[in-house]
């Protein structure tokens, strides 16, 4: 079931991550051991729920989002987190979260990649 709850701050779903569905991992927005997240820690004390929210500097630009650990994710997961961002924004969270769902993802692929499982 969609929980937009579950959008991470960078704009992974974490509903369809593997520790999230082993009952291991209660989400980004919750997990407090995530301190070591940059990303998380800007959208907390700005009050975002996700780097979609962020009028303060443009995604492309931001050295937050765009991190070694981040890229690192996006080639493991072959995930696109900008192109989450941008779905978040035009779709709004709910939807962002179903399309996840339906997909069986908890990220939109990187371009050229096809939409399966992660």
């Amino acid at each position: 079931m969609a929980n937009p709850d579950l959008v991470a701050y960078c704009g992974l779903y974490c509903g369809q991550c593997r520790k999230h569905l082993k009952n291991n991992c209660s989400g980004c927005a919750t997990n407090e051991k995530l301190t070591w997240c940059a990303i998380r820690t800007c959208c907390i004390g700005h009050g975002y729920k996700s780097c979609a929210e962020c009028t303060i500097v443009p995604l492309a630009e931001c050295k937050k989002f765009n991190n070694f650990i981040g890229k690192t994710i996006g080639l493991l997961f072959n995930s696109d987190r900008a192109a989450c961002i941008a779905r978040i924004k035009e779709a709004g969270y709910m939807q962002f979260a179903a399309e996840m769902e339906d997909l069986g993802r908890q990220s939109l692929p990187r371009k050229g990649k096809s939409p399966r499982k992660s």
